[in-house]
């Protein structure tokens, strides 16, 4: 198997499941334009996390990486009309980028962005008592997984979603010899969420145009305090 194919398959579902939008193409644009890194999730990704979120009827989303905003769309579109989401991004060159996608795509009454780092951020809406999140997405850096774990506990209830992008890295989280931060973050993560009674979990290996990845899904079953918060 090539990458060559994995770019293909994920075309073509892409092409017949996902359709152009207007909306999402213009995030993608605007963001190469302005020089982001392609690290967005890929369309048919997208429509996934969308999907996931409308199964579980998530009426408050927690993201933690916006970038250019793309996964943000996707997710926000799968909200109900009083829904919320509420992204965070700590270049505040991307969160403006993101907050012009966003509006493009007539959701800036859905969506906060919030600048700054992403456990700051964190601590102060546990602080302030945050209402708890229905469905959270993981995508920032990854050194910081099990940190973002402890803090998105506190702002979990029972029944909360947890998804993780990026888990797999290209194979490395299963090379014990491996020592590179990003990589040791995710095992950290992992173990977390095993040892966690209040946390049930898997991973899946995905390939495609974003080559060998994969994510994790959790599901809490407990409050905070019983979540290892």
């Amino acid at each position: 198997m090539t990458t060559e194919m994995w770019n293909a398959v994920d075309d073509y579902f892409s092409r017949g499941l996902v359709k152009s939008d207007p909306a999402l193409d213009a995030a993608l644009d605007a963001s190469s334009q302005a020089g982001l890194r392609a690290i967005n999730v890929a369309p048919n990704q997208g429509k996934f996390l969308h999907l996931l979120a409308r199964i579980h009827g998530a009426r408050r989303i927690l993201e933690l990486g916006t970038l250019g905003g793309y996964s943000a769309i996707w997710l926000a579109r799968a909200l109900p009309e009083d829904g919320t989401l509420v992204t965070l991004e700590a270049d505040p060159d991307n969160a403006d980028i993101a907050r012009k996608n966003i509006a493009v795509a007539g959701l800036t009454d859905k969506v906060s962005v919030i600048t700054g780092l992403a456990a700051e951020s964190l601590e102060q809406m546990i602080a302030s008592k945050t209402p708890p999140f229905d469905f959270i997405f993981l995508d920032a850096d990854k050194v910081s997984y099990p940190e973002y774990l402890r803090l998105t506990l506190q702002l979990s209830r029972p029944g909360t979603v947890i998804v993780a992008d990026n888990v797999v890295r290209n194979g490395k989280v299963a090379d014990m010899d491996n020592d590179e931060p990003d990589v040791i973050g995710v095992r950290e993560f992992f173990d977390m969420l095993a040892a966690n009674p209040a946390t049930d979990t898997t991973a899946v290996q995905t390939v495609g145009a974003k080559g060998w990845d994969g994510f994790s899904i959790t599901i809490v079953s407990a409050p905070p305090g019983g979540a290892g918060a």
